[in-house]
């Protein structure tokens, strides 16, 4: 006599469920649909490229096998990725810095103060000058400014700049575009992530006319923004989500990642 009959009543049950699957496959369970996500159709290494690579991925690939949840994703110039998430024709953007304006455009992980647990990296901004030139940023304020701030438009740093009372001119370019600006004396000086400063400043066209002032403008946590309608028809979802990139950015194995992705930056 068979000892384990619940074992025969476990394959019997199994049995009949894929039978039944396979006569109406209408009851087979479905996966999820992807989740689309937006990001600055940009390289800003070592985070993202415009062709869909860097850290950023690493991470959101990881989130994605861990609550069972696909992602796609559309390059975007950033100030149409966030207009996307507003209008709901996209389900998150990323990688956003808080600002309380963005409070209406998408929900950050924490509410109306973003959680900086929950973010997908960290970044500074910094300031660029040509060589010679007398400005000065002493982590306060900024001095001898011949001219407007050049940033990027949509830029978070531009209304940061502002509220600073700096004199600022957003324009719809990338960084080199924005530092061929500021040589050719557009611009009294620039703003911009001290990542894409960095690999400007590996260039000997730039770092030849320009220099980075040493002390960074700010520092920000970057989040993975998602959309109001997401947020309200699936709540838990949006919570496994952030949750899942606090988990993932804080592993052994995406530190290891992260780590000698920074290495293999220009010094």
């Amino acid at each position: 006599m068979n000892s384990r009959p619940w074992l025969l009543l476990l394959v019997a049950g199994w049995l009949s469920t894929s039978m039944a699957w396979a006569a109406d496959p209408a009851k087979a369970p479905q996966a999820p649909a992807p989740l689309r996500l937006c990001f600055e159709s940009a390289t800003i290494q070592p985070w993202r490229t415009a062709e869909g690579r860097g850290l950023n991925f690493e991470l959101l690939q990881q989130v994605g096998q861990q609550v069972g949840q696909p992602f796609t994703y559309q390059a975007l110039p950033w100030k149409r990725c966030l207009a996307s998430l507003q209008a709901n024709e996209v389900d998150g953007a990323f990688a956003a810095s808080f600002s309380p304006d963005r409070l209406e455009i998408g929900a950050y992980p924490g509410g109306k103060v973003a959680d900086p647990a929950k973010r997908m990296h960290t970044d500074r901004y910094v300031l660029l000058k040509r060589k010679g030139t007398a400005v000065q940023w002493d982590g306060k304020q900024i001095s001898n400014l011949d001219g407007t701030v050049g940033v990027q438009l949509g830029y978070s740093i531009g209304a940061q700049l502002r509220g600073w009372g700096v004199a600022v001119e957003e324009g719809n370019q990338g960084a080199l575009a924005l530092a061929r600006r500021l040589m050719l004396g557009r611009a009294g000086a620039i703003a911009m992530g001290g990542s894409d400063a960095t690999m400007l400043m590996a260039q000997p066209e730039v770092a030849n006319q320009l220099e980075e002032l040493p002390v960074p403008l700010t520092e920000k946590p970057y989040y993975l923004l998602l959309s109001h309608q997401l947020l309200a028809t699936q709540p838990e979802l949006a919570q496994r989500i952030w949750k899942a990139i606090e988990a993932v950015r804080t592993s052994a194995a995406y530190k290891k990642q992260e780590r000698q992705a920074m290495e293999l930056m220009p010094d």
